[in-house]
């Protein structure tokens, strides 16, 4: 992983928050790097629209409701045409793949003494690998390009860890439905169950961030 792709997981996973101020000195210190890839990372994550410019350094941006909004549409409309299309291209390792993933993320579930933390991390793992099994079984490099850029949303990553149990298991349930559908080569169904659990996902977080919620 190059200094690039570790800024944009920390990120992407909260450990910088929106806002937080990102100079080539503190992230030469952070990182153990030199300024030559600190500043070429910062050119790209300008350019990926994770961080903005300030007069000295950048922050980390800080996204709204509308963007919310705007960038769950987005995952709806290309990730139910992944799912249709994978209901038409999936293999049976697709579907292994896919139930591995479920299990995985039934098996975390059920781990309620487990450190919170590391239980949801084991989810959101769970969820990666689910969904990333479909844009395979797409058989569409495009659409599985454009969604990896999309989903970068900080708020998209950390909104596992604002689930309450129900929510957690409605999103599992949605990932079953969802598997079935792709597993009988039922496009419609399997475009519209996609659809239901990107939007119930959206949903949630806006209710939460409309909330003035935080996960500091």
């Amino acid at each position: 992983m190059n200094v690039y792709e570790k800024i944009k997981q920390a990120i992407v996973t909260g450990l910088y928050k929106p806002g937080h101020r990102l100079t080539e000195e503190s992230l030469t210190k952070d990182w153990e790097v030199s300024r030559t890839p600190i500043r070429e990372a910062l050119k790209q994550l300008e350019f990926d629209g994770l961080i903005t410019p300030l007069k000295r350094g950048f922050s980390v941006r800080v996204f709204s409701k509308e963007d919310v909004r705007q960038v769950y549409d987005l995952r709806a409309m290309l990730e139910s045409y992944a799912a249709g299309q994978a209901s038409i291209h999936r293999t049976n390792g697709h579907l292994e793949k896919m139930k591995q993933a479920n299990d995985s993320y039934e098996m975390a579930l059920e781990k309620q003494g487990q450190e919170h933390v590391e239980r949801i991390d084991a989810i959101v793992k769970a969820n990666h690998v689910f969904h990333d099994a479909v844009f395979e079984a797409s058989r569409n490099d495009h659409v599985r390009e454009l969604i990896s850029k999309v989903v970068v949303l900080p708020l998209i990553f950390r909104s596992f860890y604002w689930f309450d149990e129900k929510n957690l298991f409605y999103s599992l349930q949605n990932h079953h439905t969802i598997l079935r559908a792709v597993e009988s080569g039922d496009v419609e169904r399997a475009k519209a169950a996609m659809t239901e659990h990107i939007f119930r996902g959206r949903d949630y977080v806006l209710h939460y961030y409309e909330g003035g919620g935080t996960d500091d």
